[in-house]
């Protein structure tokens, strides 16, 4: 073996060129599936985190503007949800509704000591920590008898309370009134942090004039299909409308934000990129092992008459195949790994680079691109089919001229 390498050495020495658009084939593409394959995730990820953001089966309601013209009132009038709307939601849609809850916003000044911040408060009821994923790190969230008996309570962000410097358990001021922190919750790192507390207390202070709910939210079961969802979308749309004197098909009256449906067109999405990605990296591996496979043929075409001369002094054919096989296995593997290792080294600057960058929406931050790694194993096996491929190369023809008789080698250019 250790003459076999000498000669592999000497012979690569000898081509330069050659081994070097051999082995560029084979990094090539290997480091092109990993960087589109690591992209790839990049964008899956990204989406995974922000649908993971919210229960799947849940809806919110918005109030809009008409854009249809109905019992002769014109169109572009502004929908405002109202607490009937909860309760048709609640009581009519029973059957595939479970629980109701509604967010009243409303921007207020909060203090504590010398301490201020200008921020959101969102009156909010106890299953929105469940519709939205909360996630708490001390303390507790808004319950039922906080929206029963209308506490003053709050639940700031982690960086609210240190903004305020502030504890569960501590008293701030939200204007005139006094409300006890009584929760400290995680902040998501792409969303826009919101003070909350009980619905009905910050409705009583800061809408007790009006009948606006703000925008409802609900819980649902037994809508398991796009054509379910889709169904009673309709009936309940149709159902709001009405009560607001709405045309039946305006579908900018009440906006319905169906989380279920959003994360089956998200499903779509990522098989769609993940097998577009699959098949444009096996086709950048296939122009690698094409490349791999005419840089052999021509290698064993120039080494023919070498091969004549060695079967003229005695050498086996097996000796002449086993010279080609293991110098097509060395340079692919060798070649295969620096590609491997420059692949994973391009994912890992995407990642430092715009692997943190968000996109502000207006409602929330969203991070379009994260974590655009490829597994270890996928790497690998990449690897072990540029390499495989490369030896099925060198081996075909390694084989053809391992049985040419030695006159006919001898008498090749």
């Amino acid at each position: 073996m250790r003459d076999i390498l000498s000669e592999i050495w000497s012979t690569a020495k000898r081509n330069k060129l050659r081994t070097t658009l051999t082995g560029f084939a084979v990094a090539w593409g290997i480091f092109m599936i990993i960087v589109l394959l690591g992209a790839g995730n990049g964008l899956i990820n990204a989406n995974i985190k922000q649908r993971n953001r919210f229960l799947s089966s849940s809806m919110v309601v918005y109030g809009g503007w008409t854009s249809k013209a109905y019992q002769g009132l014109k169109e572009g009038r502004g929908i405002r949800l109202h607490e009937r709307d909860m309760e048709i939601t609640s009581q009519e849609f029973k059957e595939n509704v479970d629980e109701v809850g509604a967010q009243y916003s409303t921007s207020a000044t909060i203090s504590h000591g010398q301490q201020y911040l200008s921020s959101s408060i969102s009156g909010v009821y106890s299953n929105h920590t469940k519709i939205n994923k909360v996630e708490m790190l001390s303390g507790r969230f808004i319950n039922d008898i906080d929206v029963k008996e209308s506490r003053k309570v709050l639940v700031f962000g982690n960086k609210q309370a240190k903004e305020l410097n502030c504890r569960v358990g501590d008293f701030v001021n939200v204007g005139d009134f006094a409300f006890k922190v009584v929760g400290i919750y995680k902040e998501n790192e792409n969303g826009r942090a919101e003070v909350f507390s009980s619905y009905s207390a910050i409705k009583r202070i800061f809408g007790a004039n009006t009948d606006d709910a703000g925008r409802i939210e609900f819980t649902f079961h037994g809508l398991s299909t796009e054509k379910a969802n889709e169904r009673f979308e309709k009936e309940y749309r149709h159902r709001l409308n009405a009560e607001h004197q709405a045309h039946p098909d305006d579908e900018d009256a009440v906006w319905l934000w169906n989380r279920f449906t959003q994360n089956l067109q998200m499903e779509k999405g990522i098989g769609i990129i993940r097998t577009a990605l699959w098949v444009v990296g096996l086709f950048t591996l296939l122009s690698g092992i094409v490349g791999v496979s005419n840089i052999m043929l021509i290698t064993v075409k120039e080494r023919t008459h070498e091969f004549g001369i060695r079967k003229a002094i005695g050498a086996k054919p097996w000796s002449i195949l086993k010279l080609i096989i293991v110098e097509s296995v060395i340079i692919t593997t060798f070649f295969g790994y620096i590609g491997m290792v420059l692949g994973v080294a391009a994912n890992e600057y995407m990642d430092a680079t715009i692997g943190h960058e968000t996109i502000d929406t207006g409602l929330f931050k969203a991070t379009m691109f994260l974590d655009p790694t490829v597994g270890i194993d996928v790497c690998i096996e990449a690897t072990m089919v540029m390499i495989i491929a490369g030896t099925i190369a060198g081996l075909i023809p390694a084989y053809k001229a391992s049985r040419i008789r030695p006159i006919e080698a001898l008498r090749a250019d």
